[in-house]
């Protein structure tokens, strides 16, 4: 693993602009399979996009195709990890766990982690993540 210096520390803004952005009073439906970005497979990351920033939480969707990873780093905020479809691998420190739907984790802030999609996964791989911010948007 790299040193912890010298890992990254993901805020929401890292995701770029929220396609909705959430207000007090509204519920927000997200079909994170048919919402998930695209992925060029000739890439080294997953195809990545903030989909809602939230009162409380930012979503953010990512489609891993078969090989690609996001290498060691942190989260500013603590987060949720869901995939809802396909096989993820996701390490944290010497735990490492497979995700396929149903699976989901819970990480505290600026924990040093990864996730890689095994080249024998199938074509889409979706990962939710929610950054839980504490945000009020209202």
């Amino acid at each position: 693993m790299a040193e912890q210096n010298q890992v990254p520390v993901n805020t929401p803004d890292v995701f770029g602009a929220p396609e909705v952005a959430g207000s007090g009073g509204t519920m927000t439906v997200i079909d994170s399979v048919a919402s998930a970005p695209h992925t060029d497979p000739s890439r080294p990351r997953p195809g990545v996009r903030r989909q809602l920033q939230g009162d409380g939480a930012n979503v953010i969707l990512m489609n891993f195709a078969p090989g690609q990873c996001l290498d060691d780093h942190k989260a500013a905020h603590p987060i949720l990890v869901q995939c809802t479809q396909g096989r993820l691998l996701f390490t944290c420190g010497d735990d490492v766990v497979e995700m396929g739907p149903g699976i989901v984790l819970h990480l505290t802030s600026h924990l040093t982690h990864r996730v890689d999609c095994p080249a024998d996964a199938p074509e889409k791989n979706v990962l939710i993540l929610t950054m839980l911010t504490g945000e009020r948007h209202q």
